[in-house]
């Protein structure tokens, strides 16, 4: 009993050593649980696959993983205990349009390298598809600085640079004109480690084509922000995800020419006509259900579009720097102002609205149709998105779109977990599971705005403080 209790020990000092050699004294700063082995009991679970929340529960952690979800669990000898009282533990969110830059204004972005990381993870965000890179190779030398417990952040898939086409409104995306081009530039990511793409407003039918069979044969994914090519037309050429939905899809305005991006206002002005119940819309649902193509839902970025529509919140505006705090308050405030022509004006406050509620009836239909939806947020449009905090109020967002709390949540970590080929190892909470969840205050099964108040996020079983990683980053987002 003696040896059996000595080798125990090594073993549990050996775990401790090893997770101590593996993050540095920078991430050590944000962690605020991290033993060899965990209880985290009286917490009720929500498990991420849509099944009813189970209450009482203790989880035990050890080794990176979920050892044991019970109700009667007996908590191990030497075990750290958390009690969880009137706490929920769902699975870590996985972010599946979750750049790292932010807007800078006139088509430039900047990368934010070190306030993006923290807020993404302190969000309960355990891992993201980067869905676009402005600057791939810092978004994968982050990758490599987290793994290797450097800095705190998410697991993350980095995504190549975008796929785009002449035309360009972005000067820091390179322009592709031949199908060639799009295959070297496939492959020349692809080696240096990209695992998704993403193609972009201008790109044609014959590059985009090319580009989806160049990263079909490496084993790696490609999504789009597409406007030149229709989501049927994308379909077709074999795309694997799209995004943002309806709203984008222009391949319903009526003076839509072949591989041109028509007027932005002009193809809302003749979607808003339509219904989503009407035939071509339903059968461009069926056509990506049949296609096994799946569509990203980024709500918050088009909420705020709609004039005085999305809550101002001082954890929103407490992150940013103060050019870019001001910079989106004056965007905000010029979106509810009338212009030169009050009716045009009102007409398009009227698009935008009424667009907004299409995207998310689009959104609803397709996951009836059986499509696979997943979450993510953009941190783009007019400066106000920002990582973690807008994660959540994507989740928000699925629930006021019909779904109900725990489809919403399954939506924005299951389903996520499942495009990206990792379902046996995150998006769902049980036995053998990485240890990547999120522990809140609440109930959000019953109430999803308790999916806001986050106390601490586990990836690979350590515990981050959420509100020290967010006090962490306080000013800077816009700057770095």
């Amino acid at each position: 009993m003696a040896q059996q209790f000595s080798f125990t020990l090594l073993l549990l000092l050996s775990i401790r050593i090893a997770s101590a050699q593996t993050l540095s004294p920078e991430v050590r700063k944000f962690v605020k649980i991290d033993a060899p082995l965990i209880a985290l009991t009286h917490v009720r679970v929500i498990d991420g696959t849509g099944a009813a929340a189970r209450e009482d529960q203790t989880l035990i952690l050890s080794e990176g993983k979920i050892q044991s979800i019970s109700r009667q669990a007996t908590t191990p000898p030497g075990a750290e205990v958390i009690d969880l009282h009137d706490h929920s533990v769902l699975p870590g969110l996985v972010g599946m349009h979750d750049h790292m830059f932010y807007p800078a204004g006139e088509g430039i972005f900047h990368e934010m390298a070190i306030s993006f990381p923290r807020l993404y993870l302190a969000g309960g965000v355990t891992t993201i598809r980067t869905t676009g890179s402005i600057e791939p190779y810092t978004d994968l030398a982050l990758k490599g600085e987290i793994d290797r417990g450097v800095i705190a952040g998410p697991h993350m898939h980095v995504t190549g640079p975008y796929l785009e086409g002449p035309g360009s409104w972005a000067p820091q995306m390179t322009e592709l004109t031949t199908a060639q081009q799009a295959i070297d530039t496939v492959n020349f990511w692809v080696d240096r480690g990209v695992d998704n793409f993403k193609a972009y407003n201008f790109i044609s039918r014959q590059v985009l084509g090319a580009a989806i069979q160049a990263a079909h044969k490496r084993g790696v994914k490609v999504t789009g922000h597409l406007c030149s090519v229709g989501f049927r037309e994308a379909a077709a050429l074999g795309i694997d995800d799209l995004e943002h939905g309806l709203v984008v899809d222009t391949e319903f305005f009526p003076g839509k020419k072949p591989d041109q991006c028509p007027d932005l206002v002009e193809t809302t002005s003749a979607l808003i006509k339509m219904q989503v119940s009407d035939a071509p819309i339903q059968q461009t649902i069926g056509e990506l259900v049949a296609h096994h193509v799946a569509l990203t839902s980024t709500l918050p970025v088009f909420e705020l579009f709609v004039a005085n529509r999305a809550p101002l919140e001082e954890r929103v505006l407490g992150v940013m720097s103060e050019e870019a705090r001001n910079q989106f308050l004056e965007n905000r405030v010029r979106l509810a102002l009338p212009g030169r022509d009050p009716k045009t004006h009102q007409m398009a406050e009227r698009a935008w609205a009424r667009a907004f509620q299409m995207d998310m009836e689009f959104e609803r239909d397709f996951v009836k149709a059986g499509g696979l939806l997943l979450a993510g947020l953009d941190p783009t449009g007019i400066g106000g998105v920002i990582p973690g905090f807008g994660d959540q109020r994507e989740v928000e967002l699925l629930v006021e779109e019909g779904f109900t709390p725990l489809e919403a949540i399954h939506i924005a970590t299951s389903n996520g977990a499942e495009y990206l080929g990792e379902a046996a190892k995150i998006g769902t909470l049980a036995a053998g599971r990485a240890a990547d969840l999120v522990v809140v205050k609440g109930d959000p099964s019953k109430d999803i705005n308790d999916i806001e108040k986050v106390e601490t996020v586990f990836k690979d079983g350590v515990g981050y403080d959420s509100a020290r990683l967010i006090e962490s980053v306080r000013g800077l987002v816009g700057i770095r």
